[in-house]
């Protein structure tokens, strides 16, 4: 892909660090450098707060339609270079090649959906019932936006948080993951040619976050700051919010569980499960991590999901017939690995996989464990990867009780025909995000977010756009 270099960019520059420093990306597949990465500093982070402050007050008094026009180019532009979006975001986080295609599709579907909801940040005149006083509401900018995107989904937690940002009239700095910073580059380089004003994105990739993320979230000027990521960064970040009193949406961690009753379709369900537990490979928060499958219907269900998890091929997303790329890091695998070795010392069945694989690139098979016992660890905590980890229940009160204990909030999902009874589970959920009988629950166009310790505000739908907005209340009378 041209258009892009492995720098910062800010003010509509492409420039080294003030140090010269930079770090290695990574190909996860072969564990080669594919190259390296302008690392960001204080001072870079500073320039970059500039650069956005001046751009601001032009960029925030366009109107409405000529913000969504760009945000609509963008989409133009990157709907034409799909395969070439793919083919970066496999590069770097190593995800199949049809992952990473249904990334970039996605992706581009935020800039669309701003660009029609640009235009759609409708206030209210009302009167006031004891004075008669007018009661004016509208929406303004908030200001400059701090955006911290993860690894997982490189281009999509761009545009996720880029796209709303714009719409609403804010200037925004962006920190990529150190992982994953080229797709980032290559998406502000599509900004730049879609229309974007100098200054209005800034993209500094850094290995010194703490550093910049000090100069940026103390700045007055900065007024949100929205990050996805783990829940103990988000738990640093509200806190370094509160001194500045920052607008924070933050998306954090997940446990996601899966509950398939008697009465499901079973198909439906292991489909559903599928898409669940193995998009982008188990690396996302709204991945499945704890199934409770029925006792009545266990066997079937272990015995059908096995056989397509075994179906799954292995190897470098680049390869057009591989289903299952390589996890982002060694870290990563590590982790993963430390999960399955820890579930079946106590007991788990290992039904598929479970056993690290020899050889160059952080790979890890698809791994299914039945009778996962209590206490295990990769229940309580995120697996981040392709292992499905299952237990079974009689009751349904007793599952919905085990469902919500966990600390985290973000999505569940629930099989089963009766839909009545299926909407009563769901909101016995304690969970910003449910899908029934599907396996999948993003879309630009819902409020994806968590309750609990999965974060606060939401990204996407008309909510996404007011993260970016603040309400100023006018009292008049006539």
């Amino acid at each position: 892909m041209t258009g892009f270099k492995n720098q910062l960019y800010i003010n509509g520059e492409w420039r080294d660090s003030s140090s010269k420093s930079v770090f290695d990306v990574i190909n996860p597949s072969d564990e080669s450098v594919l190259t390296q990465c302008a690392s960001a500093e204080a001072e870079d982070a500073s320039a970059a707060l500039e650069a956005a402050a001046d751009a601001a007050p032009a960029w925030r008094s366009k109107t409405p339609r000529e913000r969504s026009e760009i945000l609509r180019k963008a989409f133009d532009l990157m709907s034409a270079r799909l395969p070439e979006f793919a083919k970066l975001i496999t590069l770097e986080n190593g995800k199949a090649g049809s992952d990473a295609m249904g990334e970039a599709t996605y992706a581009a579907e935020f800039f669309r959906w701003f660009a029609e909801e640009a235009v759609r940040a409708d206030g209210i005149l009302t009167m006031a019932p004891s004075s008669g006083a007018r009661i004016m509401v509208h929406h303004k900018p908030a200001g400059i936006a701090y955006l911290i995107t993860p690894w997982n989904y490189p281009a999509a937690m761009g545009t996720r948080k880029i796209a709303p940002a714009l719409a609403a009239g804010c200037t925004v700095i962006v920190k990529p993951a150190t992982e994953t910073p080229l797709t980032l580059l290559a998406l502000v380089a599509l900004l730049e040619e879609a229309g974007v004003p100098k200054g209005v994105v800034n993209v500094i990739p850094t290995q010194k976050p703490r550093d910049v993320s000090d100069v940026i979230m103390n700045d007055p000027r900065v007024r949100v700051v929205s990050f996805t990521g783990s829940t103990a960064v988000g738990r640093n970040l509200l806190k370094k919010s509160a001194d500045q009193v920052l607008k924070p949406a933050m998306e954090l961690g997940g446990n996601a569980p899966l509950i398939v009753a008697h009465d499901a379709n079973i198909d439906v369900a292991v489909a559903g499960a599928m898409l669940a537990k193995m998009r982008n490979l188990g690396e996302a928060c709204t991945a499945a991590n704890r199934f409770y499958v029925h006792e009545s219907v266990a066997n079937v269900f272990i015995t059908k999901f096995t056989q397509a998890m075994s179906k799954l091929k292995m190897g470098n997303g680049l390869d057009s017939d591989v289903d299952v790329g390589p996890l982002v890091n060694a870290a990563t695998r590590d982790k993963v690995s430390h999960f399955v070795n820890d579930a079946i010392q106590r007991g788990a069945k290992v039904e598929l996989g479970g056993e690290l694989p020899i050889g160059e690139g952080f790979f890890y098979p698809p791994t299914v464990l039945s009778n996962v016992p209590d206490g295990a660890e990769c229940l309580s905590d995120e697996i981040f990867g392709p292992v499905a980890v299952i237990q079974t229940f009689s009751d349904e009160a007793d599952v919905i009780k085990r469902a919500n204990n966990t600390e985290y909030g973000l999505v569940a999902y629930v099989f089963t025909e009766d839909m009545k009874r299926g909407l009563q589970i769901c909101e016995q959920l304690e969970f910003g995000m449910v899908g029934l009988n599907r396996g999948l629950v993003s879309d630009p166009a819902a409020p994806f977010g968590g309750v609990k310790q999965s974060g606060l505000g939401r990204e996407g739908g008309h909510e996404g756009l007011l993260e970016f907005m603040e309400s100023q209340y006018i009292s008049t009378v006539w």
